[in-house]
This record gives structure tokens, C-alpha cells and sequence, in this order.
């Protein structure tokens, strides 16, 4: 491929990944509105959410060899064509089962897409320096799209309507599958190998698992029934599956691939740095409308430092020094600087001021967590045979789908004891539901804190450079 129509691929994979990594939170802040309209009870209306995230996190690994098997270019299409599909079914929901199912169908086709995008970045950039700039690109949506997510789902949410930002998946995803048939080479498919049933279904069902478990903490509470059989399910069912892998003539996931220091480092620290900022974003969210009385478009506007500092962190740190020094020297430190700008946040309080506590704290996540995703991604891709991009690139992105759903329920579940206890305790409600978010991003930032110390022992790759002068 050219090297101008590799940059126009990289435009192509790009906005499917925005488009992905935008309906992770689009729905977030429309979901009052969807409710008013289609009338679940409280309790139900987080399956318009949780049904996104489910199938995403459960069928990652399936869509990786997917794309491996199919071959990348007929992978990457089909899955946005199903992606809109399933957008076009959830924006005409005429009741809430239709709105889940939609929701559901998009997560599952993302699950295809995403890691599709990614194996296409890491078999089409190969060079050191231009990989560096095509995985900050990458990396910046990522890692920002969820806060892009919150901004759109307010503004259509406001001036359109809550179906619009379900509706406006078919406007990307048509212009994308466009320039897609044209610029994005076929690539080799390994269609006529064995699929691995049994550990596609094990795998699956122990993802979900652990996945649903996580969506009922907030509501039920770690010690109850219906969090901890999932969880007891998920446990046997993962256990099952990594002795099924060892043993498959033709394996779902190489378990050298996950059990390689580098690469299962780069998972950990992007799944834990996904705990926090996932977490947070949605306790921001909250301290937004319920606490300050904004908008939903001025709660989503509220999040654009963070994002701005995000694209700034993976353009103007990470790529420029992704070719120059080694991954554990940029993920470490951003790890760090992310779990700081939580710690500037366990001072807020109900009078604090936008401009001076915020933002501030919103700036140092963005910019800490560009230099995390982005070389994360690039170490798990590295040196991985092309026949099996598809499955490593599968590897991270479950990774952070499984630390999204564990950071929404970890940190909402600690936020929901502290408020309660500072309720009984005579506090005020705005203060003692700001005390519950501050307890929660304390929480938070020892995850980071933890993160940071376990890419510093695991990861030890060189720089890509050497790498590719050693290969």
C-alpha cells in the first residue's frame, strides 16, 4: 500500500473507532430523555447502557479471530454495516426491548470492528515512526472518544433528539464503508482452518459473566446472589478456557500471547487505566447535572479539557517518543500523572470552581491517560505475526472493556456507601453525595497507583527501533 493511501486507511479505521468508542457514552446522558420516552423502570433502564457492553466485552475475542479468519478489509465491512444495522434498529425502538436489542446488536458488531481496526493499524504501519503517529491517532480516539461520546450524546440529545444519537452512527458508518471499499487492501484469510467452538463459547460466557456481575454491584451490592454466582460462573468458566487453550490444536487465543510479559503488561496497565478513568468520568458526570445543575449539553461540554488533553498527550508526547523510547517510559509516568488528576479530585467539593479544580484534574487525566493508551496499543500489537494481529488486538480492547464495566461498578458501589453513610450521618444531600464521589476517586487512584507499579515490573520491551533492528 502507498504510503499517501496508507494515511487515508488510517482516516478509514479512525472513524469507525470514534464511532465505536462514541456509543461506549452517547446514550449516557440521553437516557433521561429515552426513559421518559419508552417508559422502563428505574431499575431496567441501565440495560440501554450494560447491553452495549456486555456483548462488546464478551464477543471481543470472537471478533478478533473473526477478523483473522475472514480476512481484514470483508471483517472491517461487514461488522460497520452490521454496526449500523443495529444503530438504525435502536433509533426506531417503538419500546424498550427493541432499544436494548439494538444496543446489544451494536456491541456485538463493535466487537468485530474494533479489534478489525486495530490488526488493520498494526499490519498496515510497520515503519517506527509512522506506526507511532498512526497509533496516537488511534489512541487519542480511543481513549477521548468516551468523552466526545458525553459531549455529542448532550448536544443531540438538547437540540435533536435522544434518537439522533443513535441514528447518526448510519452517517459515519456509510461515509466510512465508502472510503473503506476503496483505500483498505484485502489481506489474507484464514478461512479454512478449524474454528475453535469450545473456546469461543467459554470464553464468551465467562466474559459476560464477569461483565453482568459488574452491572448489578451498583444495585444489589458485592455480597449478594446475583453478583456473586456470575462471578463464581465466570472464575470456572475463564479456568476452563485457559486449560482448553493450552490443550486446542487451533486456538481461539495463543496463550503465548497472553502469557508474554510485555504484552500481558500493556493489558493490565490499559485495563486498570480504564477503572479509573471510566469511573470517573461517569461520577463527573453525575457531580455535573446533580450537584451543579447543568445541562446535559453543559454537563458533556464540561469534559472537553479532558478530551483536548487527551489528543495533545497522544499527538504532541506520545507519538513523537513512542519511536525513541521504550513503552514502560511512557506508560508508567502516565499512569502516574492520570492517578494525580484523581487525586486533585478528592478535594471537590460542592463550592469548588469549575475552572480552578476541575479542569485542572480534568487535564491531567487526559493527558496521563494519552500516554498510556497509546503505547499500550502498540505494545500489544508489536511483533505479532500478521495471521494473528486480529486476536492481539482483541487482547487490549477486551482488557479495557472488562476495566470499564469493573470501574463503573467498583467505584459507583464505593460512592453509594460513602453517600449513604454520610446521609445517616446529617450531611446535607449535595455535600454528602460529593463526599461519596471524592471517597470513590480516592479509590480510584490507588487502582492507577497499582497499575503503574505493575507495568513498571512487567513491561521491559525496547524501543521499537531496536525492536525491528533485532527482528
Amino acid at each position: 500500500m502507498t504510503g499517501s493511501r496508507r494515511w487515508v486507511a488510517l482516516s478509514v479505521v479512525s472513524v469507525a473507532q470514534l464511532m465505536v468508542a462514541l456509543d461506549a457514552t452517547i446514550m449516557n446522558i440521553a437516557l433521561p430523555s429515552a426513559q421518559q420516552a419508552l417508559h422502563p423502570s428505574d431499575a431496567d433502564r441501565q440495560w440501554v447502557v450494560t447491553a452495549y457492553t456486555l456483548a462488546f466485552a464478551g464477543l471481543l475475542l470472537l471478533g478478533g479471530r473473526i477478523a483473522d479468519y475472514l480476512g481484514r478489509k470483508r471483517a472491517f465491512l461487514a461488522g460497520l454495516a452490521g454496526f449500523m444495522a443495529a444503530s438504525a434498529i435502536g433509533g426506531a425502538a417503538v419500546n424498550f426491548p427493541m432499544l436494548v436489542a439494538g444496543r446489544a446488536l451494536q456491541g456485538a458488531f463493535a466487537a468485530v470492528l474494533t479489534p478489525t481496526a486495530l490488526s488493520l493499524l498494526a499490519v498496515t504501519f510497520t515503519e517506527p515512526k509512522e506506526r507511532a503517529k498512526a497509533f496516537a491517532v488511534y489512541g487519542a480516539i480511543a481513549s477521548g472518544g468516551g468523552a466526545v461520546g458525553l459531549l455529542a450524546g448532550g448536544l443531540l440529545t438538547e437540540f435533536a433528539s435522544w434518537r439522533w444519537c443513535l441514528y447518526v452512527n448510519m452517517i459515519i458508518g456509510l461515509a466510512a464503508g465508502l472510503a473503506g471499499l476503496w483505500v483498505l487492501a484485502d489481506g489474507e484469510s484464514q478461512g479454512r482452518q478449524r474454528f475453535d467452538v469450545p473456546g469461543v463459547l467459554l470464553v464468551t460466557s465467562g466474559l459476560v459473566a464477569v461483565v453482568y456481575a459488574c452491572t448489578q454491584v451498583v444495585a444489589a451490592g458485592w455480597g449478594a446472589a446475583q453478583v456473586i454466582v456470575p462471578l463464581g460462573a465466570a472464575v470456572l468458566l475463564l479456568a476452563s478456557f485457559v486449560l482448553w487453550e493450552s490443550r486446542a490444536a487451533q486456538p481461539l487465543l495463543p496463550l503465548r500471547l497472553l502469557w508474554e510479559r510485555n504484552r500481558g503488561g500493556a493489558c493490565v496497565a490499559s485495563g486498570l487505566a480504564i477503572v479509573g478513568l471510566f469511573g470517573m468520568s461517569l461520577l463527573l458526570t453525575y457531580h455535573f447535572q446533580a450537584v451543579l445543575g447543568y445541562s446535559p449539553f453543559q454537563a458533556g461540554l464540561a469534559f472537553l479539557p479532558m478530551t483536548l488533553a487527551v489528543a495533545a498527550s497522544a499527538f504532541g508526547i506520545a507519538s513523537p517518543l513512542l519511536p525513541r523510547v521504550p513503552a514502560r517510559l511512557l506508560i508508567v509516568p502516565g499512569l502516574l500523572v492520570t492517578a494525580t488528576g484523581l487525586l486533585l479530585l478528592t478535594g471537590l467539593t460542592p463550592e469548588s470552581d469549575y475552572l480552578t479544580v476541575i479542569v485542572p484534574a480534568e487535564v491531567l487525566l487526559g493527558g496521563g491517560i494519552g500516554c498510556v493508551i497509546t503505547p499500550g496499543f502498540s505494545a500489544v500489537t508489536q511483533g505479532v505475526d500478521r495471521r494473528e494481529a486480529g486476536v492481539a488486538s482483541a487482547m487490549v480492547n477486551t482488557a479495557q472493556q472488562v476495566g470499564g464495566s469493573l470501574g463503573a461498578a467498583l467505584l459507583n458501589t464505593v460512592a453509594t456507601a460513602a453517600t449513604a453513610a454520610s446521609l445517616r450521618a446529617g450531611l446535607p444531600q449535595a455535600r454528602a453525595l460529593v463526599h461519596g464521589y471524592t471517597t470513590a476517586t480516592a479509590w480510584g487512584a490507588g487502582v492507577l497507583l497499582l497499575a503503574a507499579a505493575l507495568a513498571a515490573l512487567l513491561i521491559n520491551m525496547p524501543v521499537p527501533e531496536a525492536h525491528a533492528r533485532q527482528r
